[in-house]
């Protein structure tokens, strides 16, 4: 396990979020047909998700699953079904209508996991925030 920092962690959250954002607005769009809707539910998206996504990254450091690509894949599971969730109330509360919350929801599922995982594979090889821990392996390995 690396010696993360919570730097690092916001660093992901940000850079998440501009994926996820952008997605939801395009998604909501095109579901609804309303850009405004897109553009509101995106929004909104902005500070729900980066609250729930800073927790979820602390959590899943504390766990000692080591870095592997089934990690990537559980916690990618567990990132959408949160991650879900949140755009079906959110939708649902600002178009009024539950069925395109839903729809919005379950079109996203698809999207975004494969969007969260290359997120995650392209961030396991950046160093931001753990440089000194992996030179410091890499010195003790000479």
């Amino acid at each position: 396990m690396t010696n993360s920092t919570y730097k690092r962690h916001i660093a992901k959250t940000i850079t998440w979020r501009l994926v996820g954002t952008i997605d939801t607005m395009l998604l909501s769009w095109l579901i609804s047909g309303n850009p405004l809707a897109g553009l509101k539910i995106g929004l909104s998206e902005v500070v729900t998700k980066m609250f729930l996504y800073f927790v979820h990254e602390r959590l899943w450091f504390k766990y000692k699953i080591p870095n592997s690509r089934k990690r990537h894949i559980i916690k990618t599971i567990t990132w959408r079904c949160i991650g879900t969730l949140d755009t079906i109330l959110l939708a649902w509360f600002i178009t009024g209508n539950p069925l395109v919350g839903l729809q919005i929801g379950l079109s996203e599922v698809i999207t975004k996991m494969i969007l969260y995982y290359v997120h995650e594979r392209v961030w396991y090889k950046v160093d931001y925030g753990i440089e000194k821990y992996r030179r410091l392996k890499k010195w003790k390995r000479t």
